[in-house]
C-alpha cells in the first residue's frame, strides 16, 4: 500500500516537474544583442520594438558604444549583431558579413539664430581644423567659433573627417559621446556647429546647406548632398537563426519605410 502511494506521490511530481519543463521551454526567448552605432541606436531600438512586438518569443537588446565598439564586438562574438555608421569600414571588419541596412546624411549644425545658412566643405574644412575662429569669415557675427565634435571611434566623425578631408586635429574643439549630446551642445550655445544624424535634426538647431545642398532626404537621394554615409550591420559567419531574422526584418519593406519616416535614408 504504502509502495503503490510511494508510486502515485513520484508519478505526480515527475507530471509536475515535465509540465514546468515544458512551460519553460514554451517561454524561452531567442536573444539577440546589436551593439555600436550611437547615431542608428535610436532608429534601432524602435525596429527593435517593432519587432518584438511582432514575435514575443523573440527579445533584441540594442546597445551603443560607438562604430568601432560595433566592429570589436561583433569579432569577439559580445554582440549578435555589430553596427558601424562608416564611409569606409576598417580592414579588420574584412572577416566579418556587411550589410547595409540604410544610409544617413550628416548635417552639419549651428544655433537657430545664427544667421549663417551655407558653408563650403573648405569652410567646414577651416572651421573644423581651427584655422577660422571667426564667424565673421563665413559671412556671420563677429563672434568666436565654437567647435563641438565626436569622441574617437564615433563612425560619425570618421565619416565626416573622411568626407571633408584635410581635418587636423582641432585642441579647442568640444567633444561629445553621442549625436544628442552634440545637438544639445549646439542648440544651447549661439557660437556653436557641429554635426549630427539628418535623422536627429530638431527645433533646437539649424542645419546648413553644404555647397548650396541641403541636408534633406531629396538631396541624399540625388546626390547632391556630399555628407553621406551607409550603416552598416556585421556578423560574424557562424550568426545565429535569430540574429539573421532580425537583419532579414530590418531590410523588409515594412522596416526600410519606417526608416525612411524617421529621417534616414533605406538601403535601396
Amino acid at each position: 500500500m504504502r509502495t503503490r502511494r510511494r508510486e502515485r506521490a513520484a508519478a505526480v511530481a515527475g507530471a509536475a516537474m515535465l509540465a514546468l519543463a515544458l512551460a519553460g521551454c514554451g517561454g524561452r526567448r531567442e536573444s539577440v544583442t546589436a551593439a555600436g552605432s550611437t547615431a542608428f541606436q535610436p532608429f534601432a531600438e524602435k525596429l527593435a520594438d517593432q519587432y518584438m512586438a511582432a514575435r514575443p518569443g523573440e527579445a533584441v537588446t540594442i546597445q551603443g558604444g560607438g562604430s568601432a565598439v560595433g566592429i570589436q564586438s561583433a569579432l569577439s562574438g559580445a554582440a549578435d549583431i555589430g553596427m558601424a555608421d562608416l564611409v569606409r569600414l576598417p580592414p579588420e571588419a574584412g572577416a566579418l558579413k556587411a550589410e547595409v541596412v540604410a544610409r544617413d546624411g550628416i548635417a552639419l549644425v549651428v544655433h537657430p539664430s545664427n544667421p549663417v545658412s551655407n558653408l563650403t566643405l573648405d569652410q567646414v574644412r577651416g572651421l573644423f581644423s581651427g584655422d577660422i575662429r571667426s564667424w565673421k569669415e563665413v559671412g556671420g557675427a563677429d563672434e568666436p567659433v565654437t567647435i563641438v565634435s565626436r569622441e574617437a571611434g564615433s563612425g560619425t566623425r570618421s565619416s565626416f573627417e573622411e568626407i571633408v578631408g584635410g581635418i587636423r586635429p582641432n585642441p579647442d574643439a568640444i567633444v561629445q559621446d553621442s549625436n544628442g549630446t552634440i545637438r544639445e551642445t549646439v542648440g544651447n550655445d549661439a557660437r556653436a556647429i557641429g554635426y549630427l544624424s539628418h535623422g536627429l535634426i530638431n527645433e533646437k538647431v539649424k542645419a546648413l546647406t553644404v555647397d548650396g545642398h541641403a541636408c534633406t532626404t531629396e538631396e541624399i537621394v540625388s546626390g547632391g548632398y556630399a555628407l553621406v554615409r551607409p550603416v552598416f550591420f556585421l556578423t560574424r559567419g557562424d550568426a545565429s537563426p535569430a540574429a539573421r531574422a532580425f537583419i532579414a526584418y530590418v531590410l523588409s519593406p515594412e522596416a526600410q519605410a519606417a526608416i525612411r519616416e524617421d529621417g534616414l535614408i533605406p538601403a535601396k
